[in-house]
């Protein structure tokens, strides 16, 4: 099926083909790993996952996704100097006199965590073509940076190295992505940061000046050497061209980069390598918490390991996540989370009856319901409308009155879009272990049914309902199922 996408680019929806038949090169922006991710960085991976797996099985195309690791910048080298409260000492062991050795481990530590936080929350390793450390790819920024400099667009001062942005933009666009503000840009105004203001337009740093007590590599630019590291914005343009090679198919990540993170990494590839960086920019929009902007200051910043100290699924906020169109702002409620499961479990419900029933005499269109949900998907990720739609037919369809035949193909069917959602469970219904005082009270209240001794049934029915399961009545007896079910 046709692919259509918003390419920030073009600030237009487009009908997307890959530069190379049949093999889509799609590059992420991943975390940086000083500390835990929150779940507004887990909202722009989970996108990427989204568009990657529709790319894979309804557009058939073979995927090479790259998600790097930012294991190198302010943030990663500020938490790993001496006396940092990021420093987890029974994970990292002690502080050595080796700043890239104290580099080394908080970062690796915060990326195990990562791991471990994207595998809980469905994505899956083996879809990924790379993840690359920033550290291991120096040499290649190095290089990019020499470029940039014989090309004309760089130079030294106080031992960093800047990109000319005044002499870029003299013959170059600038602000494709997000609109800058060019007219009060002041020609030779420096900044080190590696994240600044969106009003900061100034000429970035490439490569910055060791500091006392820093982390530091030796840069030969033209018969200078410039002991230091990399600034941010070089990490992306160089792991891309190396990995996937320029220009590549697609650059995601949340809207927030756009500037000056995406737009500095379209300048410098083009100035160095002379070519475009990607033909599609996707963003995702932000992520609030209770209509409000997640801030740790409003007591509101939430991690994947926050959510799972309070008992909830991270296949529900999987789910919640991606019910949402990835350019609305996702506001998230707990609220909203628990609507989530009972709609996840709605769903897995469904596939589990479709399993387990002997089937009725009804008969469905189970083309119709794929060719519409996919299309819903291939047209720029809509979720909501691919999911109401499936809600809708699911509605229209009791499994237990459609032919065996249907039954089996609906089952293959979700097989394919559980490889997009990512959320359910194709396979028999996991045995569910009840404890034996409340098998007991069910017997008891099925027993005061027979009596007609309703008030009895009433009572026991909340007994059961206190220790977290219901009883559901048929005519020839009942079943317990948890109550969130």
């Amino acid at each position: 099926m046709e692919i259509r996408l918003y390419n920030t680019l073009s600030k237009s929806i487009e009908r997307f083909a890959p530069l190379q038949p049949g093999v889509v090169r799609m590059y992420s922006c991943g975390p940086t790993v000083y500390n835990h991710v929150h779940i507004g960085n887990l909202r722009a991976f989970l996108c990427a996952d989204l568009l990657q797996r529709v790319l894979r099985v309804v557009g058939g195309y073979t995927v090479r996704w790259v998600m790097n690791i930012t294991d190198i910048d302010d943030k990663t080298i500020r938490d790993s100097q001496p006396g940092s409260p990021a420093w987890k000492t029974e994970f990292m062991g002690q502080q050595t006199n080796d700043p890239r050795e104290n580099l080394r481990r908080l970062t690796r530590y915060y990326e195990s965590v990562f791991l471990r936080d994207i595998e809980a929350i469905g994505i899956r390793r083996d879809h990924l073509f790379a993840m690359p450390r920033a550290t291991d790819y120096i040499p290649a920024m190095m290089d990019l940076i020499r470029r940039i400099w014989h090309n004309g667009y760089a130079y030294v001062s106080g031992g960093s190295v800047y990109f000319n942005l005044s002499r870029w933009i003299a013959d170059h666009p600038y602000g494709l992505l997000f609109a800058v503000d060019l007219e009060h840009f002041v020609a030779g105004a420096r900044i080190d940061a590696d994240q600044y203001e969106r009003e900061e337009v100034s000429d970035f740093v490439l490569w910055k000046a060791r500091k006392e007590g820093e982390p530091s590599w030796d840069f030969e630019l033209d018969g200078q050497v410039l002991p230091g590291r990399p600034g941010w914005h070089i990490e992306c343009s160089a792991m891309g061209h190396e990995l996937l090679g320029l220009p590549f198919d697609i650059h995601t990540g949340g809207v927030d980069l756009r500037f000056p993170h995406h737009e500095d990494e379209i300048a410098q590839s083009a100035a160095g390598y002379g070519t475009e960086t990607a033909r599609f920019w996707v963003h995702n929009e932000f992520l609030e918490v209770e209509g409000q902007k997640m801030s740790k200051s409003l007591g509101n910043f939430y991690t994947l390991s926050d959510l799972l100290e309070r008992g909830l699924d991270p296949l529900d906020v999987r789910y919640a996540m991606l019910s949402a169109h990835y350019q609305s702002v996702f506001n998230f409620t707990f609220e909203g989370i628990a609507a989530a499961r009972r709609a996840r479990r709605r769903v897995q419900e469904y596939i589990y009856q479709l399993q387990e029933q002997e089937g009725g005499q009804q008969s469905c269109n189970v083309e119709e319901l794929r060719s519409e949900v996919f299309a819903y998907l291939t047209d720029n990720l809509h979720t909501p409308r691919a999911l109401a739609a499936l809600f809708t037919f699911i509605g229209e369809h009791p499994a237990a009155q459609l032919d065996r035949q249907w039954q089996r193909e609906l089952l293959s069917f979700f097989e394919q879009l559980n490889e997009i959602f990512g959320v359910w469970h194709i396979g028999e219904r996991p045995p569910l272990h009840i404890p034996v005082h409340v098998k007991q009270l069910a017997q008891e209240r099925w027993q005061a049914r027979l009596e007609r001794n309703f008030a009895r049934a009433d009572k026991l029915r909340q007994q059961i309902m206190a220790e977290g399961y219901q009883v559901r009545d048929r005519s020839d007896g009942y079943d317990i199922v948890p109550l969130e079910e």
